[in-house]
């Protein structure tokens, strides 16, 4: 894909996640891959007002071209080196997925279709500071374990195949988050799915393509 339509598409990214209450502020940031390495939003961009100059590419490692990336670009990198089909990193603390990640309670993932192929697997990170080298090793070796991670005390990501399915994965983290936490509030018992149903559906009914997880 041309580097202009990625940029324009995490560009649209950026903006639909602040529009859509999943980026406030400046917290967060957002890439994709290309070529050899990835385009970053900058450090200290506004996810909703990006313009093309607030991307930096990097690759292996290394900062080469644009404004100083996001100091996290690391913990984007690593997933990029982990997960060859992945083509998208987001990551942002929109208020009930961070909510879950500061608890210690599960987030269901069967509940309805999308909550059950994109929130099939989530993960928990520990928390480190932002930006360090310990919170870009966390992710890295935790990349093939699932698509959704936690970040406790800090945020989330998700990464995906292109950036319109981690923007899908983004929006149904949470929307379900969202049902959890106002169903727990309400006292109302929502009736998820069972076991077999959901290993069905992943696996049978032909909905995505099943992935390929760690064992």
């Amino acid at each position: 894909m041309a580097k202009e339509i990625i940029l324009q598409d995490l560009q649209k990214t950026g903006k639909y996640m602040m529009d859509k209450d999943l980026a406030w502020g400046t917290a967060g940031n957002i890439s994709a891959r290309c070529e050899e390495g990835y385009f970053i939003s900058a450090t200290g961009t506004y996810l909703g007002e990006l313009e093309v100059e607030d991307f930096s590419y990097c690759e292996k490692g290394e900062h080469l071209v644009g404004k100083k990336p996001s100091k996290e670009f690391l913990m984007h990198e690593g997933i990029y080196e982990e997960r060859e089909e992945i083509g998208a990193v987001l990551h942002s603390s929109p208020f009930y997925s961070t909510l879950i990640a500061n608890t210690s309670l599960d987030l269901p993932s069967n509940y309805f279709v999308e909550a059950m192929y994109y929130l099939e697997k989530v993960v928990r990170i520990p928390y480190y500071h932002p930006g360090s080298k310990e919170l870009a090793q966390a992710v890295k070796s935790k990349a093939k374990e699932g698509n959704v991670f936690l970040l406790e005390n800090h945020g989330v990501i998700v990464c995906d195949v292109n950036i319109k399915e981690a923007r899908t994965a983004l929006q149904t983290l949470e929307y379900t988050a969202k049902m959890f936490i106002t169903a727990m509030e309400k006292g109302i018992q929502i009736n998820g799915l069972d076991e077999k149903t959901v290993y069905s559906f992943l696996h049978e009914a032909g909905y995505k393509p099943v992935r390929q997880w760690k064992k």
